[in-house]
C-alpha cells in the first residue's frame, strides 16, 4: 500500500520507523517530516490546512490511507475530508476529535456515559471562573478548554495561584484555547497513559505506559509536552486494565457512536489511580508524544496492517496487536529555554555513535543547514532504549545521552524513576 504520514516530531518518526519495517507498505510518503522521518520516507511539503490540495496530492500519488500523527489537523476536520473524498485515514473525524480539542466537550461527554473523572465546572468568562473557584478545595486544576500543546493545565496549590491561571487564561496566555476554562477537582494518585485502538465499534488494547510532564528531575517546574516515558506502566495490573477497557474506554467508544460520531483511531486515556480506582483525567485523539515511542520500540505486529484495518472498519480482521514483553524507555533531550523560549540552532553531533550502545534515537525537533543537524524546536531528540527492566532500559537510554554531544540542550536525569525504584525495592 502507499503511505502518506502527517507530522513532523518524534512521535512521527517513531510511527515512520515501524511502518517502514511493514512488508505491506511500497511508497511511503510524510509531511512535513523531519531528518530522521526522512531515512524511511519521501519528504513532500503539503499545507494540511487546505484539506483540497492533500486530497489532490493523495489522488496523485494513489495514496491507500493517511496517518494523521499530531492532533490540529484530526481537530480541523481533515479526517472526515479525506474520507468525504474516499481516501482511507486513520484517525478521527472533527466531531469526535473534540475529545482532545474541547476537554469541556469530554467532561460533559464523561457526566452523560457515567465515565469516572473529577468533579468539574465550564466557564466562559473570568467573573463566573473566579466565583466557581468557592466550589473547590485546594490545589485545584485549571485547564485551557482548547488544545494549548500539552502546557494548558495549571495544578493552583494556592487560591491566589487559581486565580492568576484563570486570569492569564482568559487574557489570552494560551490564545483561542483559553477562550474556556475548565476547572477541575485535584485527584489523588498516580497517573499513568493506556492506548486503545478502534474502528468505532471493536476495541483493542494497545499498550500502556508513563510520561514525566514536568520540565525537571524530581517532578518539578512547568508542564510540558513530556520529558520522556516508559513503557509498559506495571502499576496499570492487567485487572486495572480491564477495568479502564470496561468504566472508560468501551463507554465512551459507544457513547460516540450512539451520538452518531464513531471514533476511529487510537484513543489514549490519561489516567489517575485513585483510591476509588481509575479515573479519566484527559483523553488525547491520537498517539501521545513521547510515549508513542516507547510503544513502537516494544510492538511486534504490522503497524501498516493494524491502521489499515482500522481505517477500513475491519478491526476484527486482523491479530490484536503483540508487544515485547521487555521494557523501552525513552529521555527527550530538549533545547535550552524549552518548555517557554526554547533555543534553535544548536548543533547536534555524534548519534551515530550514541545508537551504538543499543538505543535508537527518534528525531523530535530537528533541522539539516548547510549539511549540520541542529535543534530546530523544544524537544529535539528521544533518546529511546529497551531492556529487561525499567532500570536496564533507563542506563541504556542515558549511556546514549552522555553519547551525544548537544552544548544547547538537556534534559531530565530520572526518567522512569517511579518504577526503578520500584524494582530496587522488589525482593529478589
Amino acid at each position: 500500500m502507499n503511505i502518506l504520514l502527517i507530522g513532523s516530531g518524534g512521535r512521527e518518526h517513531a510511527l515512520a520507523w515501524k511502518l517502514a519495517q511493514s512488508p505491506s507498505v511500497e511508497k511511503f510518503y510524510a509531511t512535513p517530516g523531519n531528518p530522521g522521518i526522512a531515512q524511511h520516507a519521501e519528504l513532500t511539503q503539503l499545507d494540511v490546512t487546505d484539506h483540497a490540495a492533500v486530497i489532490v496530492f493523495c489522488g496523485e500519488k494513489d495514496i491507500d490511507l493517511v496517518i494523521v500523527g499530531p492532533e490540529a489537523p484530526l481537530v480541523d476536520g481533515l479526517g472526515e475530508s479525506l474520507r468525504t473524498a474516499d481516501i482511507f485515514v486513520f484517525g478521527p473525524d472533527k466531531a469526535p476529535a473534540q475529545l482532545e480539542g474541547s476537554k469541556g466537550f469530554t467532561k460533559d461527554l464523561c457526566a452523560r456515559a457515567n465515565i469516572p473523572t473529577a468533579a468539574y465546572v465550564r466557564t466562559t468568562n473570568a467573573a463566573d471562573a473566579l466565583t466557581a473557584l468557592d466550589d473547590f478545595a485546594i490545589p485545584v486544576v485549571i485547564k485551557a478548554d482548547g488544545l494549548a500543546a500539552g502546557k494548558g493545565v495549571i495544578i493552583a496549590e494556592t487560591r491566589d495561584q487559581a486565580e492568576d491561571a484563570v486570569n492569564d487564561m482568559f487574557d489570552g496566555s494560551f490564545g483561542t484555547a483559553g477562550a474556556e476554562v475548565v476547572i477541575e477537582e485535584f485527584l489523588t494518585g498516580e497517573e499513568a497513559s493506556f492506548f486503545a485502538i478502534t474502528d468505532g465499534k471493536s476495541v483493542v488494547p494497545f499498550g500502556t505506559a508513563q510520561d514525566h510532564k514536568r520540565v525537571g528531575d524530581g517532578d518539578v517546574g512547568p508542564n510540558t509536552g513530556g520529558m520522556g516515558a516508559y513503557s509498559p506502566a506495571p502499576v496499570l495490573t492487567q485487572a486495572l486494565q480491564q477495568q479502564v477497557m470496561d468504566e472508560i474506554i468501551q463507554p465512551t467508544v459507544d457513547a460516540l457512536a450512539a451520538e452518531d460520531m464513531p471514533y476511529s483511531g487510537v484513543l489514549f486515556a490519561g489516567l489517575m489511580l485513585t483510591e476509588s480506582g481509575p479515573q479519566l483525567i484527559e483523553y488525547n485523539a491520537r498517539f501521545g508524544d513521547p510515549e508513542c515511542q516507547v510503544l513502537m520500540m516494544r510492538l511486534e505486529s504490522d503497524l501498516a496492517k493494524l491502521m489499515m484495518c482500522t481505517a477500513k472498519g475491519d478491526l476484527t480482521q486482523t491479530s490484536a496487536p503483540v508487544f515485547a514483553p521487555e521494557t523501552a524507555l525513552s529521555v527527550v533531550m530538549a533545547a535550552n529555554g524549552y518548555p517557554a523560549t526554547p533555543e534553535k540552532g544548536g548543533r547536534i553531533r555524534n548519534l551515530g555513535r550514541a545508537e551504538r550502545t543499543g538505543a535508537k534515537i527518534f528525531h523530535a525537533g530537528t533541522a539539516e543547514i548547510d549539511g549540520s543537524l541542529v535543534a530546530n524546536g523544544g524537544r529535539v531528540l528521544n533518546v529511546t532504549a529497551l531492556g529487561s527492566n525499567a532500570t536496564e532500559a533507563q542506563a541504556i537510554a542515558y549511556a546514549a545521552v552522555d553519547e551525544i554531544e548537544f552544548d544547547s540542550g538537556f534534559c531530565r536525569r530520572d526518567i522512569g524513576w517511579r518504577e526503578v525504584a520500584r524494582e530496587a525495592s522488589a525482593p529478589n
